[in-house]
């Protein structure tokens, strides 16, 4: 299932504009990569490209490598819509389709890429996916009820098993608790760690303990100023970005002295 990512030289513009320049970055499979930095530094930009959820925004292009186990999603003839399958995304604010059932919302992914699936293996699915995101207990007697009925960090678990139904080998998660209460925000602390044990999973965050309780290797963004590109400044194990970091940019950022 995991899969890790290498990347290599990666620009991403926006039209004319550099908004990434020049990311060159090994992602472990099934192990968390976290990426922080100041706002505007294009974490989140280089999220996407690594399943080219970018390409959405017209004029958004990207230069470079970007190897899924070796295989380049940036290559000739590559389909960006099997790229997402492979590669999932969560999204800050929870976004279960409103008018389905928390069934439905988590088949919706798996329906989008026209499989065929019978009931019995679309409730083995369901059933596993809710599990996986552990969510099932909480909803198993209310599976026909909407999705957006459930509280804020419920639904984002709901959305994290849509993401993980379709079987993806990389879930990309755009900071997922930022919008989520403490307890929430700590079920998916869980969670992430229950997910890399099957998934590599990379997540930006602006929640430096988060960063530092979930990920095994962090990387740290930043921008020299308006209009300039956001670049990696360093990227090491979590341990060492915290406590010892080798670049002073990255020192003044972990230590509080901007951002």
């Amino acid at each position: 299932m995991s899969k890790s990512i290498d990347v290599t030289d990666l620009n991403v513009y926006y039209g004319k504009f550099l908004a990434v320049e020049g990311v060159t970055m090994n992602i472990a499979a099934r192990s968390v990569t976290a990426f922080i930095g100041p706002s505007g530094c294009g974490k989140s930009t280089f999220l996407r490209t690594l399943n080219r959820m970018h390409e959405v925004i017209p004029g958004a292009y990207a230069e470079g490598k970007v190897l899924l186990d070796g295989e380049d999603l940036y290559g000739p003839g590559v389909d960006p819509v099997n790229v997402r399958s492979q590669v999932g995304m969560v999204f800050q604010r929870p976004n279960p389709f409103p008018t389905m059932s928390i069934r439905e919302n988590v088949l919706a992914g798996v329906k989008l890429n026209s499989k065929r699936i019978s009931r019995s293996d679309a409730d083995s699915l369901v059933e596993e996916s809710l599990r996986g995101a552990n969510l099932w207990n909480e909803v198993k007697d209310r599976l026909d009820k909407p999705g957006s009925g459930l509280s804020g960090g419920q639904q984002q678990r709901l959305c994290i098993a849509r993401t993980i139904a379709v079987k993806p080998d990389v879930i990309l998660m755009d900071e997922p608790a930022s919008a989520l209460d403490p307890i929430s925000t700590l079920a998916i602390e869980d969670l992430i760690h229950e997910l890399k044990t099957e998934y590599t999973v990379v997540i930006v965050t602006h929640n430096m303990q988060q960063a530092a309780r979930v990920a095994e290797k962090t990387a740290f963004f930043n921008i020299q100023g308006t209009g300039k590109p956001g670049k990696l400044i360093e990227y090491d194990d979590t341990s060492k970005i915290f406590n010892n970091p080798s670049n002073e940019q990255t020192e003044a950022y972990v230590s509080g002295r901007f951002g």
